[in-house]
């Protein structure tokens, strides 16, 4: 099993593939730096769960929007 993603992670990330789809790669590191460059004042860890999140989404190519 793997780990629940709360509230405010799912509707950050879901709002950022929204406007910014584009922007955003299957790579982490890459989508760290996107996510540190839209959302500046997250935490360290916030920024890492949601661009994590958003890697995971990309690869998988869910149907999102």
């Amino acid at each position: 099993m793997g780990r629940i993603k709360t509230q405010l992670v799912k509707r950050k990330t879901y709002e950022l593939l929204r406007k910014f789809r584009d922007k955003f790669t299957a790579d982490f590191e890459t989508n760290k730096q996107r996510v540190n460059e839209l959302i500046p004042d997250s935490s360290k860890k916030l920024r890492n769960i949601i661009a994590g999140y958003l890697t995971r989404l990309i690869k998988k190519n869910s149907d999102f929007v």
